[in-house]
């Protein structure tokens, strides 16, 4: 049997019950800033936030309190920078680890010290949105289309927060704003194009002329439901009682087994999503989609297994699961490359998971099949350096990580992990002028990149 399969961990959560009113703490935080009282703001808001990290007014409300504190004492650039260096690696890389919840609580470490870096509170949203806390992701979006008003992404992520949550007005404005900067924003385009589609619709459904479209209420109600994006736990229990009673009748349609799974998912049952998923993909066991999907839900009931089992202290099943995880992700990307051999990204994510499965030669002679395609050709040569890294073999390390740099896009992401990639390898082999070299460019570009600002300091 699946390690996915076993029954999962009991635990209570950590949280309180929802529903749960904070307004009177809201209130008192809100006071504290109002009376400039700043880290007594910030520490109720904090704690709100510990309690609750979906709470938008908390989110919303520590934002304003650490840019009213910044403003009224400023200080050095360096020293925040330095300081904030640390929280912000981890927070990165905690991302990495999909552990998003951690990761937000590192980049509000971090934006205790830089509290307008517009990238870092750009990503603390994104993040809050991977982790589900979409009223939360609304807030800080809000903040960085405040401080940031040329920044279009902050102001289409915004406008999606809007968007999805029905407030069509605010989502336009948004969109309009990220125009101005950009007036070629084929995101932001579309955006408005399909808002102003809405509206005239739901026009026109007011005006009670919509339904004659659809002779059959049946059918009109299903595509009602698909145009929507979230539901309430509420309609989802009701969705799913729904699909689950026309299944019974119809256990071989591909189109309920699908959505059944994907309303289950939703919910959080992830074993009954993967259990409908499986049945989708026996009936069309071709079909990418559903690949993918049966995929990602074993990836996801493993992890959810690993993290219950690193938090009750049991390092042997953990061990355990974590070698399992990885060799399910080489296994799950193997599946995917098969169905699509010419797609590049599939090819390079299926050579980072055997990496980190420890298949270095598999890897290698993955890689060097894709690594002259210019859609991914950075990433590749990047892999294949840390590959021969990790084998041993020092020049061919070096001489695939200048070649990744120079085929990067200076100042990105992936360039400044190249940077510090060479600068670690000149510095491992007792070489600091040269590892000065290469530190000092992500300095001038990024001061708070990982532990560069350390680095700087004691070179």
């Amino acid at each position: 049997m699946p390690r996915y399969a076993l029954a999962p961990f009991s635990r209570p959560s950590p949280f309180p019950a929802p529903g749960l009113d904070f307004s009177k703490h809201l209130a008192k935080a809100d006071e504290a800033l109002k009376r400039k009282k700043h880290d007594y703001a910030i520490e109720l808001y904090r704690q709100l936030i510990d309690l609750d990290p979906d709470l938008g007014e908390a989110r919303g409300g520590l934002r304003r309190a650490l840019k009213a504190r910044h403003e009224h004492r400023g200080g050095g650039r360096l020293l925040r920078a330095v300081s904030g260096a640390v929280p912000l690696g981890r927070a990165m890389a905690l991302r990495k680890l999909k552990k998003y919840d951690a990761c937000a609580r590192a980049l509000e470490d971090y934006l205790v010290s830089s509290p307008l870096d517009e990238q870092a509170n750009l990503t603390l949203g994104l993040v809050l949105e991977e982790a589900g806390h979409l009223k939360a992701a609304r807030a800080v979006y809000e903040f960085v289309a405040e401080i940031a008003p040329e920044n279009p992404e902050g102001l289409k992520r915004a406008g999606a927060m809007m968007r999805q949550g029905g407030d069509t007005a605010r989502a336009l404005a948004y969109y309009e704003r990220a125009l101005e900067v950009d007036p070629r924003d084929r995101e932001a385009l579309k955006a408005r194009k399909d808002l102003a589609a809405e509206t005239a619709i739901r026009h026109t459904q007011d005006a009670g002329h919509s339904r004659e479209l659809v002779r059959e209420p049946e059918e009109l109600s299903r595509l009602e439901r698909s145009r929507r994006r979230h539901f309430s736990t509420q309609e989802l229990a009701l969705e799913r009682e729904r699909l689950e009673a026309e299944l019974a009748g119809t256990p071989e349609d591909l189109r309920l087994q699908a959505e059944l799974s994907d309303v289950c998912r939703r919910l959080g049952d992830l074993e009954q999503a993967h259990i409908h998923a499986r049945r989708a993909l026996s009936l069309a066991p071709d079909t990418f989609e559903l690949v993918e999907r049966v995929g990602d839900l074993e990836t996801r009931i493993l992890k959810r297994r690993l993290a219950e089992a690193e938090e009750r202290g049991l390092g042997e099943l953990a061990q355990e699961l974590g070698g399992e995880l990885r060799a399910h992700e080489v296994a799950d990307y193997g599946r995917s490359a098969a169905l699509r051999p010419t797609d590049p990204e599939l090819a390079l994510g299926l050579a980072r998971r055997r990496v980190e499965n420890g298949e270095l030669d598999e890897a290698i002679a993955c890689l060097q099949r894709v690594q002259d395609d210019p859609r991914i050709r950075p990433g590749a040569l990047g892999l294949l350096a840390r590959c021969f890294r990790e084998k041993g073999i020092r020049d061919l390390a070096e001489k695939n990580l200048r070649a990744a740099l120079e085929a990067a896009d200076p100042g990105s992401d992936l360039a400044k992990e190249l940077l510090y990639e060479l600068g670690s390898l000149a510095e491992s082999e007792g070489n600091p002028e040269e590892a000065r070299s290469f530190f000092v460019r992500i300095f001038e570009i990024d001061i708070g990149y990982r532990d560069v600002a350390l680095k700087m300091k004691n070179l």
